[in-house]
């Protein structure tokens, strides 16, 4: 199992937006997500004040990333994002430290 993680960072004044649109994630995004190949354990979304820490524990992180940047269930989530989510290019975590 291999550890993953991504940050972004939410546009201004648009917190509350982002996290009403996580009350209600669409089941053909998740399911992309868990009926990928990727064999996907765990996936977390933590966010404070605008920053977003996504972590996953996955068996194949390359499947994982083809599902985030090919499937049509995360390009319309990526339309709905859009307003939101500030781009600032790559958005991949380095590990640095792990205790167990």
């Amino acid at each position: 199992m291999e550890r993953i993680a991504f940050h972004l960072r939410i546009e201004e004044g648009k917190r509350e937006a982002y996290r009403a649109e996580h009350q209600d994630v669409p089941e053909a995004l998740e399911s992309a997500y868990l009926d990928s190949d990727a064999g996907l354990e765990t996936y977390s979304v933590f966010e404070n004040d605008g920053h977003v820490f996504g972590y996953m524990e996955v068996e194949d992180p390359e499947a994982i990333r083809a599902v985030m940047e090919e499937s049509d269930a995360q390009a319309d989530w990526a339309e709905v994002m859009e307003p939101i989510v500030a781009d600032e290019g790559s958005q991949w975590m380095d590990e640095v430290y792990r205790m167990i």
